[in-house]
């Protein structure tokens, strides 16, 4: 059995292992010859005093203890396995075809958008020319919104499933071992792209098939249960089982699930500003005096306030970063931050947004499972018009808007489509733009220079997560009325963010595993 030591180190010392191991063995009263292997298991940074501190988890194994190793993945030929479609190759799709090949299924993947090299040239479209591409974007396409928005991997979702599994797979198909170790990992916009098209060679590798540009477009039910689905208006395939993992944007299914009598429910979620300051700011008043120290990496933060009632919150902190756009049709603006592997652009950015009900608002009603849908999409249809119906979006600076003030001029932004000056409290809801002037004021007080007209506001932050929820049974996971779907991930309201989505994803192929046991 190892032993597990907590020490701490300066931000200085965390490069020489031999003191790291010498600190631990003389915490523990070991000698080095009495020390197998060792490895730091667990690393954060404690920047609420001065000097910083970073802490470590260090496992250390006696001679002749064995070093658990990462387990490997070890895939099935599938060729000729019983099928199983999964529609989306976002996390929960991939994870779930890795897991089907895992478990001897067969997995059909069908992405309504393009593998992730093809993509990059619709992305780079949406930057430069300002055209959307509505089956390719930062949400559709090869690893779903995660691929290209910065691929944190910190989730509090500990107990929906392995956790540790899911961050060894990405390590086994090409991540660095740091993100088993960090408290809150990531990979980086610019190196996830390699990983997924590791994690889709090797399903077809077993047998598998992944099918791009083919988007659900009708499901066929018989008595209760899933019988065949149609792609791109054409060809119909039948399926026993089919694991829905459409992601947060695709609308379209919600309508598709509603058209044909499948039950969706309205869904909180959360929505607001993305806003943006200059990196060595964030790095001021989290690192203080030792704001400038180079073995520091740029400082993030998390940011909560109770506003009359409602929570608001930040949201995808980017150190770092950059703001991009995520709309998925060309009427509409939604943006998103992410992070190359090295955080090393100028700027920080981090959504800041309102946590709202369905009862929260005016347009409510019991049986309408579109009234947040409906909320959001009038939202980012706003601020289209008001950045001049382009994918330019509507700014302001922070104490500017708190005071109602059309900022004159700015600093240069991340977000290449350009910004347009506006009030947002003319832009936004007022259920918006109040609970957000509060927060703004209240964050200043928590963190001294947070409030300041430094701060560009860009709006919206409107893709937080899913409006709907498409209810599932608890054991089985299959749809509360039909059998056979397996709604998956976020876009069903089971998961946020990359990691819970591939958990999900794993927890689905689970079931169906466990239901063709039973079956046996």
């Amino acid at each position: 059995m190892s032993i597990i030591v907590q020490i701490a180190v300066s931000p200085q010392q965390l490069e020489d292992l031999d003191f790291i191991l010498g600190l631990a063995l003389k915490k523990e009263k070991l000698r080095k010859k009495e020390i197998g292997d060792w490895r730091i298991r667990k690393r954060s940074i404690d920047a609420r005093n001065s000097p910083i501190k970073i802490n470590l988890q260090i496992e250390l194994w006696l001679f002749e203890e064995l070093r658990e190793q990462i387990p490997p993945y070890i895939p099935q030929k599938v060729h000729n396995a019983k099928k199983a479609a999964i529609i989306g190759a976002g996390p929960a799709g991939l994870y779930a075809a890795l897991r089907a090949v895992e478990a001897g299924f067969k997995p059909v993947v069908f992405e309504r958008g393009k593998d992730v090299r093809e993509r990059r040239r619709d992305l780079a479209i949406i930057n430069k020319l300002q055209k959307v591409n509505p089956e390719s974007n930062y949400c559709f396409g090869e690893g779903g919104a995660g691929t290209y928005s910065d691929g944190k991997l910190y989730t509090r979702s500990k107990k929906r499933g392995n956790v540790l599994k899911a961050l060894e797979w990405f390590v086994h198909f090409g991540a660095d071992e740091d993100i088993l170790v960090d408290a809150h990992p990531h990979i980086g916009t610019n190196k996830l792209p390699k990983i997924i098209a590791s994690m889709r060679e090797e399903i077809i590798k077993n047998g598998g098939e992944v099918h791009f540009n083919s988007k659900l477009t009708d499901i066929k039910i018989n008595d209760a249960a899933i019988q065949a689905i149609q792609i791109n208006n054409e060809k119909w395939f039948e399926f026993d089982n089919v694991i829905l993992a459409t992601g947060h944007s695709a609308r379209d299914i919600y309508y598709l699930l509603h058209h044909k009598n499948i039950k969706i429910e309205a869904k909180g979620f959360a929505i607001g500003v993305r806003v943006e300051h200059q990196q060595t700011l964030i790095n001021h008043i989290q690192y203080q005096k030792e704001y400038d120290n180079p073995y520091l990496p740029p400082a993030s933060y998390s940011l909560v306030e109770q506003v009359d009632g409602f929570g608001v919150y930040s949201f995808c902190m980017c150190p770092g970063g950059i703001i991009a756009p995520c709309a998925t049709e060309q009427d509409e603006v939604v943006i998103n931050g992410w992070s190359p592997s090295k955080r090393n652009n100028p700027y920080a950015n981090s959504g800041i947004v309102v946590s709202v009900k369905p009862t929260d608002l005016p347009n409510y009603k019991k049986d309408d499972p579109f009234v947040c849908l409906d909320f959001q999409k009038y939202v980012e249809k706003r601020c289209w018009e008001a950045g001049g119906k382009t994918q330019k979006v509507p700014a302001q600076r922070m104490i500017d808007f708190v005071e109602g003030k059309v900022s004159t001029d700015f600093p240069k932004t991340s977000y290449q489509p350009g910004i347009v000056a506006a009030d947002l409290n003319e832009v936004l809801p007022a259920l918006l733009a109040e609970k957000l002037k509060k927060a703004f004021v209240a964050f200043g007080k928590k963190k001294n220079g947070y409030y300041t007209n430094k701060a560009v506001l860009h709006a919206p932050e409107s893709r937080t997560s899913s409006t709907i929820s498409v209810p599932r049974h608890p054991i089985t996971l299959e749809h509360v009325e039909i059998k056979g779907l397996y709604p998956c991930g976020e876009g069903a309201g089971y998961a946020g963010g990359i990691i819970s989505a591939a958990i999900d994803g794993i927890n689905c192929v689970d079931a169906i595993v466990r239901k063709q046991v039973s079956t046996e």
